[in-house]
């Protein structure tokens, strides 16, 4: 890099999303697909930024300079104009000034115009992230996560980083991965034991099952806490309700009961669930067309319902 400026980037979008059409335009992204018809080619062009792609129109009439090597998964450069599509389901379109070729793909691409089994996308996990539902699945988890933080942070929470790798275990379960640099091959032993005082941090270690410990203690000092990141149990359960590893959110509250704990949590899951119908519409009702037809009628359920609680007799 010389440090001289880049070209600000056109966000596909921000480009369907345009109030009017734009005279230049600068997008980058990879071809859904490609058709040519007449000394024309139409691109579907999709960036990430959103679940719909957006129609690049490319005049071959003088030549196809720019064009070799562009199919299906290459990522490309486009300059151009935005304007309003002829198309039917579509108000706006690109037309290229220029196409440049930025990656190639080659012709066994595994991800065509089809719909693709998760079992089949989970022996290319390194392309699910330019399929629908999985491009949509991580878009909702990275709004969600902002949508958490802002959530506590608008109420006056702290956010705690707690550790990762813990001599505690937190939920006394004993069902922890262990962390170690050990030759497990030979290790050290002392009096036919093992011997912790030669690894890394001269006792046990393992990954963290829950921050809990770690915002109790600061909640103590800081008043209201949370804390939301990774967990880890080394559960050998294979059921839908296991996972080896997870994200957690963990509030403590100071000075507060079991119903300020209750309000909180009622709150904090309709606040989501407000904030996933206003910002990840498109994304969610992907997933009520094609996953899970009755998850939005759910999260509206949820939404429109009073939490019961339970007293204690």
């Amino acid at each position: 890099m010389d440090g001289a400026a880049t070209t600000p980037r056109s966000r596909v979008a921000a480009l369907l999303a345009a109030a009017a059409p734009l005279d230049t335009l600068h997008a980058r992204g990879w071809v859904r697909t490609r058709r040519d018809a007449k000394g024309v080619s139409f691109i579907e062009l999709n960036d990430g930024s959103c679940l719909a792609s957006i129609q690049v129109v490319v005049d071959q009439s003088d030549g196809a300079d720019g064009m070799a090597g562009v199919s299906t998964g290459a990522a490309i450069a486009v300059d151009g104009r935005l304007v309003e599509s002829p198309g039917k389901g579509q108000r706006w379109e690109v037309q290229a000034d220029r196409v440049t070729l930025v990656g190639g793909c080659p012709p066994e691409y595994p991800l065509q115009k089809k719909r693709h089994s998760d079992e089949y996308l989970r022996t290319i996990a390194h392309l699910r992230s330019r399929t629908n539902k999985y491009g949509a699945a991580f878009r909702i988890r990275s709004r969600l996560s902002w949508a958490i933080h802002d959530f506590f942070q608008s109420r006056g929470f702290h956010y705690i980083h707690t550790p990762i790798i813990t001599g505690s275990d937190c939920e006394g379960a004993g069902e922890m991965f262990r962390v170690t640099t050990l030759d497990l091959d030979a290790p050290p032993r002392r009096d036919g034991k093992v011997d912790m005082d030669e690894d890394f941090f001269g006792r046990e270690a393992h990954l963290t099952v829950s921050g809990q410990l770690s915002v109790e203690t600061c909640c103590m000092g800081l008043g209201d806490v949370y804390t939301f990141g990774p967990t880890f149990r080394s559960e050998n359960s294979n059921t839908s309700r296991h996972m080896a590893e997870f994200w957690m959110i963990e509030p403590e509250m100071a000075f507060a009961d079991l119903g300020d704990d209750m309000n909180l949590a009622e709150d904090m899951v309709k606040s989501l669930i407000d904030f996933l119908f206003e910002d990840c519409r498109e994304d969610l009702e992907l997933f009520g067309r094609f996953v899970d037809k009755e998850l939005l009628k759910r999260l509206e359920g949820v939404r429109e319902s009073t939490f019961e609680r339970l007293p204690y007799g």
